[in-house]
């Protein structure tokens, strides 16, 4: 097994999770297996209850876990299915270490940061690295981990101290450390400064690691002057510093660094069998990353949500939207709609606002409804689900968004005025949608329907299942606590909105399509958690077909994409 530990210093943010699942890219596309680990220093045990504004959104694996949302980075990069147990917190190494003390398994010891806790660190990663993370259940050959954070951080020094022991216990030719710096470029004077990089290496130095790249960021091209600088005062060789500027897609970094020989460093440095070259895997990315940016035709969705003042906390709906629109050969314009201005009382508080957000909505071709928690903003998002469904503009409901799809239908539609969730309101006349059965209302964290679950179509007239490929079943990753109440839903049916999919038991409801619309579905599940960039999913494709005028044709041509 060989080791990539990615570290950054300078800033958080700084693009270390883009920069270690492309180096897994690199490596995969040269035939290895890889797989990846996320250490975030944080106290918490897992995601699931941050806010997203705190790291931005939680990512859902297929057994449940809720996670950083870099593993869904090296997911869609990589293509693989990671577990929980590939995202690693401080809460979840002190309470496997506080187990086994109470368990006596220290005989007792004065249990310590060291040795224990390092220990601990190591010992997971090493059996972690091990689990089969592609379809064909072979034990990866490499493992990429990413330590959150900056190098400096006082919460991430035990695991720094615990891979300054790691790697003497994996040895030299298994192990290797990247460091990612930036490199700011001052309005002021215009000159990129080298002086944080040289003190972000002296720093882990000091901690002892000692990189063997560093991935420079920066906001231009640096230039090779700087490149010779960093070489000499970070003391490494110039072609051991690595130049990654902004570029107008994450799908052209693994390009970057294959282009600064990044495969024949590896090859030498950790002894891969592997050639010089990639293989066709990465002239695919190539492919994909020039015909991103020679897109011409735009289509515009507009997402109506309430974290919309932070890109990340939609990440995965982005990318999934992202790789259906390049899949039709389109370029994606993504408009954040914050659903609370919307509402009639941002009319009256700052109308300029109000007017601007629905004249964004108004303009767009499609729209989306995310998923979410607690009350702020729902009004608004009826608002744009009722202006979808009168208007027939193209809609996706995911999660929640399917959930106020049934509200707003049972008030406009069924004439239930009152109708609500029992989420906003537990003393409605009406409650259309309610709290599952197993759903623990005492501890937060974990308590959620999460993971992987099946959802079987029940009728061959669904315009999902034929983006399914005509599928009997599909299987998506879910993360809620309320549902629609099964006990009303055939007066939906009954006027035209049809629960298309349920779940194994027939009685949990997954799907819904409303009749005499050109795209108006809604899903329980959130497929953008399983969408990649060379394989779209469905739904969202759906979404970009419809808003774009060519789903029928896509749907007649038996859901094969036009070359």
């Amino acid at each position: 097994m060989k080791y990539i530990l990615v570290t950054g210093g300078v800033i958080s943010g700084i693009g270390k999770g883009i920069i270690a699942s492309s180096i897994g890219t690199i490596l995969k596309s040269c035939g290895l297996r890889v797989t990846a680990i996320k250490i975030d220093p944080y106290i918490n045990i897992d995601a699931g209850t941050f806010s997203p504004y705190e790291h931005g959104e939680v990512f859902v694996l297929n057994d449940g876990g809720e996670v950083d949302l870099d593993l869904g980075n090296y997911e869609r990069f990589l293509d693989i299915n990671l577990y929980k147990d590939n995202n690693i917190t401080t809460g979840k190494i002190y309470q496997h270490v506080i187990n086994k003390e109470r368990h006596g398994d220290y005989l007792g010891k004065t249990v310590q940061v060291v040795p224990h806790i390092t220990d601990a660190v190591q010992e997971w990663v090493m059996n972690q690295a091990k689990v089969p993370v592609d379809d064909d259940k072979k034990e990866p050959q490499i493992c990429v981990i990413e330590l959150g954070g900056t190098i400096g951080d006082i919460e991430g020094m035990p695991f720094v101290e615990a891979f300054r022991q790691f790697q003497f216990k994996a040895k030299r030719e298994n192990f290797c450390n990247i460091h990612v710096s930036l490199v700011p470029q001052p309005n002021a004077t215009g000159e990129q400064k080298t002086k944080p990089t040289q003190n972000s290496v002296r720093a882990l130095r000091g901690l002892g690691l000692s990189p063997d790249l560093i991935v420079c960021r920066s906001a231009k091209p640096i230039e090779m002057a700087v490149k010779e600088k960093i070489s000499m005062f970070c003391h490494v060789e110039p072609e051991q510093v690595i130049f990654i500027h902004d570029v107008s897609s994450t799908y052209r970094v693994p390009i970057l660094l294959e282009e600064q020989g990044i495969i024949k460093y590896f090859k030498q440095r950790l002894n891969l069998p592997i050639d010089d070259q990639p293989s066709d895997l990465l002239m695919k990315w190539k492919k994909m990353a020039c015909r991103y940016e020679r897109l011409l035709k735009v289509c515009s969705i507009a997402l109506v949500g309430k974290y919309t003042k932070l890109s990340d906390c939609y990440a995965s709906v982005f990318k999934a939207l992202e790789h259906s629109a390049l899949a039709i050969n389109y370029k994606l314009d993504l408009m954040y709609i914050d659903s609370t201005e919307l509402e009639r009382s941002t009319e009256a508080e700052n109308s300029v606002k109000y007017h601007q957000a629905w004249h964004k909505l108004c303009k767009a071709d499609g729209i989306l409804v995310p998923g979410g928690f607690g009350i702020r903003g729902t009004e608004g998002k009826l608002q744009a689900i009722s202006w979808a469904r009168t208007k027939k503009k193209p809609f996706l409901g995911v999660c929640l968004g399917m959930q106020l799809a049934v509200v707003e239908f049972a008030r406009n539609c069924l004439n239930w005025e009152d109708a609500n969730s029992t989420e906003f309101d537990p003393d409605t006349k009406n409650p259309v949608v309610i709290d599952m059965p197993e759903h623990n209302p005492g501890d937060m964290g974990g308590t959620m329907r999460l993971g992987k679950r099946r959802t079987v179509f029940k009728t061959e007239n669904s315009v999902l299942r034929k983006l399914y490929g005509d599928e009997m079943f599909v299987e998506e990753r879910h993360r809620h606590r309320y549902e629609v109440n099964p006990e009303l839903t055939h007066c939906f049916e009954e006027k035209g909105l049809k629960f298309v999919g349920h779940d194994t038991e027939g009685s949990r409801m997954e799907i819904i399509e409303l009749e005499n619309h050109p795209y108006f579905v809604g899903v329980q599940f959130h497929p953008e958690f399983s969408s990649r960039p060379m394989k779209p999913s469905p739904p969202y494709l759906g979404l970009l077909l419809a808003a774009t005028g060519t789903l029928n044709a896509y749907l007649q041509r038996g859901c094969k994409l036009s070359p």
